[in-house]
C-alpha cells in the first residue's frame, strides 16, 4: 500500500511540473494565436492524461489545481483583457477546471474494464476539452447576462442584439473544437505506454 501511494505521489508531482510549466512559460500552455481572444491551451492535455491514468477523485484535485493557477495568471499576467475579465471570476476559473479532471477519470474508471478502454481514452481527452469550454461558455453567460456589453467590446464586432452565449460560442468554441480534437487524437497515445509502465513499477 505504501509503495502504491508513493508511487500516485511520484506521478502527480511530475505532472503538477508539467502543468505549473505549461501555466507560467510562455506559449507552452497558453497559445496565443488571436491577441484579442483567449489563447489555445494544450493544458486539457495534461489533465485529461492525468485524470485517465490516476482516477475521478485525483483528476478532481488535479483539476482544482489547474483552477488556482488559472486564477492565479489572471491576476498576475493576464495576456489578454477577455481572459482577464473571465478568469478573475474564481467560479468561472474553478468549476470547468475541477470538472475537466474528474470527468476523464471517471470515463476510464467505467471503460478500463471493457473491451473499449482505448475508445475510452480517446472519449476522455475530448470530454476534458469540451467540458472546459462548454462550462467557461455557460458561466461566463450567467456571470455577464445583466451587462455583455463590458464584455463583448473585447470579443470583436458583434451586433447589440446578438445573445451572449451565441457570441461566446463563436468567439470561443473555434478553440474548444481544436483543442477537443487534439487532446482525443493523443491521450491515447500517451496513456497507453504509461498505462503498461504503471503496472510494472
Amino acid at each position: 500500500m505504501r509503495r502504491e501511494e508513493t508511487k500516485r505521489m511520484a506521478i502527480t508531482a511530475v505532472f503538477a511540473a508539467i502543468l505549473i510549466m505549461q501555466t507560467f512559460v510562455p506559449n507552452i500552455g497558453y497559445i496565443r494565436i488571436i491577441p484579442a481572444l483567449p489563447a489555445i491551451t494544450t493544458i486539457p492535455l495534461t489533465i485529461a492524461v492525468y485524470g485517465t491514468l490516476m482516477g475521478p477523485k485525483a483528476g478532481f484535485i488535479f483539476g482544482l489545481f489547474w483552477g488556482i493557477t488559472r486564477l492565479i495568471v489572471a491576476y498576475t499576467q493576464p495576456g489578454d483583457m477577455v481572459s482577464l475579465m473571465l478568469f478573475q471570476n474564481p467560479v468561472i476559473s474553478l468549476v470547468p477546471s475541477i470538472l475537466a479532471g474528474y470527468f476523464p477519470g471517471l470515463i476510464a474508471k467505467y471503460l478500463n474494464q471493457t473491451k473499449y478502454a482505448k475508445l475510452g481514452y480517446i472519449l476522455s481527452g475530448a470530454v476534458t476539452s469540451l467540458t472546459n469550454t462548454i462550462m467557461v461558455i455557460v458561466l461566463t453567460s450567467l456571470f455577464f447576462m445583466h451587462d455583455p456589453a463590458s464584455l463583448v467590446h473585447y470579443l470583436g464586432n458583434y451586433s447589440s442584439s446578438t445573445p451572449l452565449i451565441l457570441i461566446l460560442i463563436m468567439a470561443l468554441g473555434v478553440n474548444g473544437i481544436f483543442e477537443a480534437i487534439f487532446t482525443a487524437v493523443v491521450v491515447p497515445i500517451i496513456v497507453t505506454p504509461l498505462n503498461l509502465v504503471m503496472k510494472r513499477a
